[in-house]
């Protein structure tokens, strides 16, 4: 009976994606910290780990080239190899390698072997160059009697050893890598023929191992059985000092030296397709499975407990039910109440992940496209830890990569130029995250010149979006950014200048219910700020009458609801309404007009006026009547009849009506945008 190993697959591709952004974690670490040995290890073992994994499901491309890989960062672990900026920029490019090999074979498409290649012979000529001059490679080592040691090795595998797909001979294989090894296999327990189990293991091993590799290493090749195993190393005689690199040697994490202009293909290829990686990233990370704390399980079972007891009480209630028993009724059905909305929150709670998955595709895409620009730019995050709903995480890295993107280009100037400024060379670029109310707040800001105002609305003027005697307050200037199409770079390039990316940015964060805000310094810098739901499914709001229709209102973007007196409206030449709300006056839009419902009056002073704000706008919105707040599960309009200006989605009421929810962005365009009468 053989094993199904496709089984173990799914589980295999989440932990090797975890290892890839755990091994480009700390390669960006190394080079801007310092050799540091436990980032090193760190590495060293995401990469083992994957080797051994591909190998043992037969995913044999990808067990070749980490292999590759492993050997090369095993030297550095050993301070056989110095940790150069080149031996850096291969790694992190040999990770990218990886993250598509395995995304190409978890989707069974073609694998870029062309690529795959390129890299693999990258890897091996920095080897064979390394061993060339001087530094050991791991085959010269191997060869080496000076400092070698005997190591001898009890292996006793449980019985059911092979049924988790774990295979002796491959970890033989792998510590025969790291020299000379002998193999005698201990038979004692070995059944008669007709009592053998097929699938059980009854053979231990007794190994001896002759190698310069230190016992962290030996002990690695066991990662993978050593739960189910009883296991003993130990060794003859001590081992002798490896040499290191030589003190007189250029380290490159202690030197900011500049990349010679023969690298600066590689640089420019990793630049080139920063953007690309960061989508490649985001798609490898979306998975049909979530990982749970399991206080949140202990939780979530607690709470359905809560609601079998209530259940019963309810039971017990309706049978023989009397007037007698009303109070009981009322009682269990608050208690019903309170139990189901915590059961809500606990299930949402699992939804919520840390936004450092989002963060953690930004230090890659900085390093690559500072490389590419000439700049240098100091990444500062905080608020990694800010939760967030799985849906909304995963669709907001494609924004998230834009924005940073855009600010390494347009917002951070050149060394020289920040000289000029009186200001530090190195731009510093702030990324971080917090929860304001019913939202997540994402602030992306840098110390760079900021927009430049008069070449934005210059270049309005000259493709014909601004009227030559129109004029703009510093936040409209700011929202032309967002035109599709539109740029201020005077070339375009690889990086930018073709116009595309902000305006995805806010049509992006507009369909999470989210809106995005600009800050801007002349001189000192900009700062962007989105907003966005804590989830998509689930969303506080206010229901609002209008006739016998119903609406709700998304509770984080009202003001303040009010009545307004009729001397307070005024009509404008286009037919459009204007109101004056605290020494402003505010586009006002008559829902019944909008959406063709029969409204109970028509009189604004015997109505209300719901004051509502999105994208850093206000307006105004009259209805008849306010019904109260609730929490309403968001159900797509789009998926189940078609799009409707100014609605972005329904929800069922608790008496079976329908109820449509606002766009508050969306309406107040079209305040701003259209006659609304």
């Amino acid at each position: 009976m053989s094993i199904n190993l496709e089984q173990f697959h799914q589980t295999f591709f989440e932990e090797s994606f975890e290892g890839l952004d755990s091994m480009e974690s700390g390669l960006l670490n190394l080079q801007a910290g310092g050799m540091d040995a436990d980032t090193v290890n760190t590495i060293f073992r995401a990469a083992h780990s994957i080797k051994g994994g591909s190998g043992t499901f037969g995913f044999n491309d990808v067990a070749k080239f980490t292999h590759v890989l492993e050997t090369l960062l095993n030297e550095m672990r050993d301070g056989r190899r110095a940790v150069t900026p080149d031996a850096i920029n291969l790694l992190l490019q040999s990770v990218d390698v990886l993250r598509e090999m395995l995304t190409a074979v978890r989707g069974k498409d073609a694998v870029n072997h062309a690529r795959v290649s390129d890299i693999h012979g990258q890897l091996e000529k920095m080897l064979v160059a390394g061993s060339a001059a001087g530094t050991p490679s791991v085959a010269a080592v191997k060869t080496q009697a000076p400092g070698t040691q005997d190591w001898n090795i009890s292996f006793r595998p449980q019985s059911h050893l092979l049924k988790t797909g774990n295979d002796p001979l491959r970890i033989f294989r792998e510590l025969g890598e790291h020299g000379s090894i002998k193999i005698n296999a201990d038979l004692s327990q070995l059944p008669a023929f007709d009592k053998l189990d097929p699938e059980s293991c009854y053979l231990g091993w007794n190994l001896t191992l002759e190698s310069m590799a230190a016992e962290s290493t030996i002990n690695e090749a066991f990662d993978w059985v050593r739960e189910e195993s009883a296991l003993s190393i130990t060794s003859t005689k001590p081992a002798a000092t490896v040499a290191v690199a030589s003190d007189s040697s250029p380290s490159p994490l202690t030197e900011a030296a500049a990349m010679p202009e023969g690298d600066a293909a590689s640089a420019t290829t990793v630049a080139n397709v920063a953007e690309a990686r960061a989508t490649t990233r985001a798609s490898a990370g979306e998975t049909a499975s979530i990982r749970v704390d399991i206080s949140k399980v202990d939780e979530l079972i607690n709470m359905v407990g809560e609601l079998v007891i209530t259940q019963n009480i309810l039971g017990q209630i309706g049978q023989n039910f009397d007037m007698s028993k009303l109070h009981r009724l009322t009682q269990a059905l608050t208690e019903l109440d309170r139990n189901t909305r915590e059961l809500q929150e606990s299930v949402m709670r699992i939804r919520m992940l840390p936004i450092s998955f989002a963060f953690n595709r930004v230090p890659r895409l900085v390093h690559d496209l500072s490389t590419k620009l000439g700049k240098k730019v100091e990444l500062k995050m905080s608020g990694e830890s800010t939760e967030l709903d799985k849906t909304v995480m995963e669709r907001i890295v494609d924004p998230l990569v834009h924005l940073v993107r855009n600010t390494c280009d347009h917002g951070i100037e050149m060394p020289d130029v920040r000289r000029a400024a009186g200001k530090p060379e190195t731009g510093t670029l702030t990324l971080s995250a917090c929860h304001k109310g019913g939202s997540v707040v994402i602030e992306i800001a840098d110390d760079g010149a900021g927009l430049n105002e008069e070449r934005i609305l210059k270049k309005a003027r000259e493709r014909g979006l601004v009227k030559p005697d129109q004029h703009l307050s510093p936040e409209e200037i700011h929202d032309l950014i967002f035109l599709p199409g539109f740029s201020t770079a005077e070339v375009v390039s690889d990086v930018s200048g073709r116009g595309v990316g902000m305006d995805v940015v806010r049509k992006n964060i507009q369909g999470l219910g989210g809106n995005v805000e600009i800050f801007s310094e002349p001189g000192k810098g900009a700062r962007f700020t989105v907003r966005l739901p804590l989830t998509l499914a689930i969303m506080d709001g206010q229901s609002v009458a209008v006739g016998k229709e119903f609406y709700i209102v998304p509770l984080v973007s009202i003001i303040v609801s009010t009545i307004v007196k009729n001397e307070h409206v005024s009509t404008m030449a286009n037919g459009g309404e204007v109101f004056k709300f605290r020494d402003e006056y505010l586009p006002l839009m008559r829902l019944y007009n909008l959406y063709g419902a029969a409204p109970r009056t028509t009189d604004i002073s015997q109505g209300l006026m719901v004051v509502v704000e999105g994208d850093g706008r206000r307006a105004g919105l009259f209805v008849d009547e306010l019904l109260g707040q609730q929490q309403v599960v968001i159900k797509s309009l789009e998926a189940n009849y078609r799009r409707v200006e100014g609605i972005s989605g329904a929800t069922i009421l608790g008496d079976g009506s329908v109820a449509l929810i606002l766009d508050i962005p969306g309406l107040i365009r079209i305040a701003h945008q259209k006659k609304v009468a």
